[in-house]
């Protein structure tokens, strides 16, 4: 009977969690410890912090959760405001770290680009909410302004992993509320164009001195080096071909927990990061990775699910939106990790270590946990 009542006074900590979504994170959590337990030995991070960083992540996750998403839907411009204020304070007064502009000092040191992951789709669904019924074209043009400014300024940091997340958040609010196909058709011919431009002329247009318009010197090199990681094995293109090797050595059931040759010999650079799904996959093998990706499959699955049936046009934006960020996390970290995308410093979700970016996610998580719960006090 005590345990009963133990229960029953904590229940209102798990009272409105969607339980499948909850499910679905806490694999993705145990399974990025216990990834984490191997990839950190050998580096000064430890489990320690990596647990601090999930408890932070998880505490954001459930306090969003609790926050009525008209609330969110009110401070939505304000967030952006806050956000692109916080970049233009970064261009003038931010840190320099390693080439890159990006953190700023409060008393605590921040990266604000992490806010906009969020803010830009809380901005853009706020819009078109408040344009519904009334959309017109000219609203996916003023829509794109709000979405290059930020994205603009992060670029120029430079950061391009975190510039693309931020687009792309920003055009999947723009696709899903309604945007012709008519003007994304010719996009994606130009980007298939490009993509068998590169291919083809590859030797040439990564000839030395050849320089590109627009990129920086080092994004062009990590796409050169994505063509030919051996043209130099021991420089740019050490990271993907270490982490390709460690993922080819896992084979079908992996070489076992702690026992992954390229990651204990320390081949495999920012293992505990951007690079831990090699480490993963030399552990886990193809049967892991597959059981990884049916993780994340249902994870998309449940957030698309939630977003679909949510009551409004700015939550089913927002819902939809946050659920296809995390696709592109996994998509793009699994990608550059495995050698098909060039590399671009993107953390695979609730796996990487990381504290902003596993807050940032955990804010994700708890607005679908809002949004859920929202539709089903309307419901009842």
């Amino acid at each position: 009977m005590e345990n009963r009542t133990l229960i029953q006074r904590i229940s209102f900590l798990w009272y409105g969690l969607d339980p499948s979504l909850g499910i679905i994170l806490l694999c993705l959590v145990v399974v990025g410890n216990i990834t984490f337990l191997s990839a950190s030995s050998g580096t000064v991070v430890t489990w320690v912090e990596q647990g601090r960083n999930i408890l932070m992540a998880l505490f954001i996750m459930w306090i969003t959760s609790r926050v009525p998403i008209k609330w969110l839907e009110k401070v939505s411009l304000w967030v952006y405001l806050l956000g692109i204020s916080l970049l233009l304070a970064v261009a003038l007064f931010g840190q320099i770290k390693k080439g890159a502009r990006r953190w700023l000092n409060l008393g605590v040191v921040i990266q604000p680009s992490e806010i906009m992951k969020i803010a830009m789709p809380m901005m853009l669904a706020w819009y078109f909410q408040k344009r519904e019924g009334y959309i017109k074209l000219w609203d996916f043009g003023i829509a794109l302004c709000f979405l290059l400014l930020p994205t603009l300024l992060i670029a120029r940091q430079p950061d391009l992993g975190t510039a693309i997340l931020v687009l792309a958040a920003g055009l999947y609010v723009i696709i899903l509320a309604g945007l012709p196909w008519r003007f994304i058709v010719p996009f994606l011919i130009l980007g298939c164009i490009g993509i068998i431009f590169i291919l083809v002329f590859g030797d040439s247009i990564c000839a030395k001195g050849v320089t590109w318009p627009i990129l920086q010197t080092y994004q062009q090199h990590r796409i050169c080096t994505l063509l030919d990681p051996s043209s130099d094995p021991l420089g740019k293109g050490f990271h993907t071909l270490q982490s390709m090797i460690a993922i080819g050595s896992g084979g079908l059931f992996g070489k076992g927990w702690m026992k992954g040759t390229q990651t204990h010999l320390e081949f495999i650079p920012e293992k505990h990061t951007d690079f831990i799904f090699a480490v993963y996959s030399e552990e886990f093998g193809f049967l892991g990775n597959i059981a990884l990706l049916v993780l994340f499959l249902l994870l998309i699955q449940r957030g698309l699910q939630i977003a679909a049936t949510a009551p409004n046009l700015y939550t089913r934006l927002l819902g939809g939106s946050v659920t296809l960020i995390f696709f592109t996390y996994a998509f793009v970290n699994m990608g550059m990790v495995s050698g098909l995308l060039p590399v671009v410093g993107i953390p695979l979700p609730f796996i990487s270590y990381g504290g902003t970016a596993l807050s940032t996610l955990g804010f994700g998580v708890g607005v679908l946990m809002s949004i859920n719960r929202g539709k089903r006090l309307v419901q009842t």
